[in-house]
């Protein structure tokens, strides 16, 4: 059995907890206690809240796992002393008084630009209509084209929420790197992951691998679940 059995998962912006199911199919079958946090992505704090309450009611320690702007949420919680190691899945893995904002201010030349609509009432929404070109590329087309349906608004705050101590300077961290992701350009996710001095797992995929590759996913939760230290 892996050293730790219990697995907490944290999703980005623009979608909910929902998008975990395959993630957390595999896990469940393989004997984890899996447990998924509803966060509201209004806030950082609201977000960090929310998770925390899901790691408190663990039995035991925790892996906590990130995608995208999850990364933040897990960057910021992952201090609590239960959460033993750190999962990012082509997520934000900010440094000290960064935030996503801060991360997305200068992309490189060539960058892809995610279809991010102006704010209205202090929340983002992607364009519908390219939704799945950016974030879900390699999803099943109705499942994508639901996925752009049923977006969550995703606050201006939480974007602009910023880390006060980073989880992974002091435990240990996993990065899954993504190649063809067109929100969190490959090249921001090798900085981030090196940086963290993550072990890095790499995969072909969209944005949305948790969704279209969740095998791909689970396997480095796994490996982060028997190779804590």
């Amino acid at each position: 059995m892996p050293k730790i059995s219990n697995i907490v998962l944290v999703h980005g912006g623009f979608v909910d907890g929902a998008g975990w199911r395959g993630v957390y199919d595999i896990l469940k079958k393989d004997g984890f206690n899996v447990s998924i946090v509803q966060n509201p992505t209004i806030s950082l704090a609201g977000d960090v809240s929310a998770t925390k309450l899901v790691i408190d009611s663990q039995p035991g320690p925790v892996i906590l796992v990130g995608h995208s702007y999850g990364g933040v949420v897990i960057t910021e919680a992952g201090t609590d002393p239960k959460v033993a190691g750190l999962v990012y899945v082509t997520a934000f893995a900010p440094d000290k008084g960064e935030s996503v904002n801060t991360l997305i201010a200068n992309p490189p030349p060539g960058a892809p630009v995610p279809p991010i609509l102006p704010p209205k009432d202090g929340y983002l929404f992607l364009d519908k209509a390219k939704f799945a070109g950016s974030f879900a590329g390699d999803v099943d087309p109705k499942t994508a084209a639901f996925m752009a349906e049923s977006q969550v608004p995703w606050g201006v705050d939480a974007l602009g929420g910023a880390v006060t101590e980073p989880a992974w300077k002091s435990k240990p961290s996993w990065y899954l790197q993504v190649r063809d992701d067109k929100m969190i350009p490959y090249p921001a996710q090798q900085f981030m992951a090196k940086r963290a001095s993550a072990t890095v797992a790499e995969v072909p995929g969209s944005h949305a691998i948790y969704v279209s590759n969740p095998s791909a996913v689970a396997a480095l939760i796994e490996q982060a679940a028997s190779g804590v230290k």
